[in-house]
């Protein structure tokens, strides 16, 4: 997929993010879904994340960098606010579709989608003893680890992701390592 001339096009045709919806929400999903490990949140703050980049899609100004990762950043936003707050609230998709006329939601799999998804993690016990040491480390910690052994992105990838430089992504992984290791140990 030429990103640059898709950007373009959804600019002339708001209808196009369909294309960019399409090539990334499980992507995005599965990220959200392995911080969160609550299907119907997860459903929420992924929806979530690409109602925002559809709202703000013109600002997003193509630098040979992924939408991927600018989709990444808005959903690290979103699983911020979702930690941070007692109760999340993602504003509605019902302005998409009266706002522009598109309706981005496709419940058709979900319940199919649910079920693969939960087996596979019913199948990956280690993986939820770890997650669970995980969510008690600091928000920064679990962000550089999910990217990194969830997501499989590098370094490079996580600090364009999160917005910060490579050198302080290193530091954080050690860190947020050292800390998970003390609390295996501990």
């Amino acid at each position: 997929m030429n990103e640059e001339k898709l950007l373009k096009d959804v600019e002339n045709n708001p209808q196009i993010f369909g294309e960019i919806y399409e090539a990334f929400y499980k992507k995005i999903f599965g990220y959200v879904f392995r911080r969160t490990m609550d299907y119907d949140a997860a459903k929420d703050i992924a929806a979530e994340t690409f109602f925002k980049a559809y709202t703000s899609i013109g600002k997003f100004k193509w630098r040979n960098i992924s939408i991927l990762y600018w989709l990444y950043r808005i959903a690290t936003n979103e699983l911020n606010k979702y930690f941070n707050s007692r109760k999340y609230l993602p504003e509605s998709l019902n302005r998409i579709q009266e706002e522009y006329g598109f309706d981005i939601t496709d419940y058709s799999n979900a319940e199919s989608e649910r079920i693969l998804l939960e087996e596979e993690l019913k199948k990956h016990r280690e993986f939820m003893s770890i997650n669970v040491l995980i969510k008690k480390l600091d928000i920064r910690y679990q962000e550089v680890i999910s990217l990194r052994y969830f997501e499989h992105k590098s370094i490079k990838e996580i600090a364009i992701i999160l917005n910060k430089k490579e050198g302080t992504v290193k530091s954080l992984l050690s860190r947020g390592i050292d800390k998970l290791r003390e609390n295996i140990k501990g």
